[in-house]
């Protein structure tokens, strides 16, 4: 089968890219599991000093994949396989990039929030979609309410909107909003390449302690309210209607 998630190392940097375009790079078993593949050959390769998280297409991530958990019987493997990526983001003893030119929704914004830096093009738009399904952002809370102001994530966590880059970089949730991403990216590498492997390792366990103590408080109760509000019934009435691509009965 085709690889869904790819990887290529230059020049001490690791590029991991999420190409999974059917199903908008929606958090499947398979784009998971390859891409915590992809992070622990980053992580083993001596030579990395830095991890770019990239992406084809016009979608970054759409969040989970709805259909396969409704396949899975259940929420449950889903919710902990995405627990376990965001840890593993920020867990891993290089930093992360995350470079978006695409639609970012749901899970997608926890996974950027787990990276350490994150630059959004022009084409980048974000969205906590959870509520408008009957859902809640629980899991994405662990890497995104330590980035974002607490203004902000209550307007976005409680209406859904849409927001692009700019309004992305104003709340903590991304790093920058550049126009091009690519000139950005070569100058945030350029200096990563500069910095010694133990002098990055270190600095990251320091940047990123608040994060691990939010998963180590909260981490196992965010996955369980995660999973019951996925096997809810209102969750499935707004699955549903998501899938069918109509309003869920309280939109009607």
């Amino acid at each position: 089968m085709t690889e869904v998630v790819h990887y290529a190392a230059d020049r001490a940097i690791a590029t991991v890219t999420l190409d999974s375009p059917t199903n908008r790079n929606a958090l499947s078993a398979r784009l998971v599991g390859e891409l915590r593949e992809r992070l622990a050959a980053a992580t083993a390769d001596q030579s990395v000093r830095a991890v770019v998280l990239s992406h084809t297409g016009s979608v970054f991530c759409a969040g989970a994949d709805l259909k396969e958990q409704r396949a899975e019987g259940g929420p449950g493997q889903g919710t902990r396989r995405m627990l376990e990526l965001l840890r593993a983001i920020v867990e891993l003893p290089k930093p992360v990039i995350a470079r978006v030119d695409g639609a970012v929704r749901a899970g997608g914004l926890g996974i950027v929030g787990a990276c350490d830096i994150a630059l959004a093009g022009p084409n980048a738009s974000f969205a906590f979609t959870e509520v408008r399904l009957g859902l809640a952002p629980a899991l994405i809370s662990l890497t995104t309410l330590g980035r974002m102001t607490e203004r902000a994530a209550s307007r976005y966590y409680l209406t859904g909107e849409t927001f692009r880059a700019d309004v992305a970089a104003a709340t903590g949730l991304v790093s920058a909003a550049v126009e091009d991403l690519d000139a950005e990216l070569a100058t945030l590498t350029d200096a990563l390449w500069a910095c010694s492997p133990q002098g990055l390792a270190e600095t990251k366990r320091i940047t990123t302690r608040r994060l691990l103590a939010a998963f180590a408080d909260g981490g196992a109760d965010m996955q369980t309210l995660s999973a019951r509000l996925f096997a809810s019934d209102e969750a499935r009435e707004g699955m549903l209607a998501f899938l069918e691509k109509r309003p869920p009965r309280w939109a009607q």
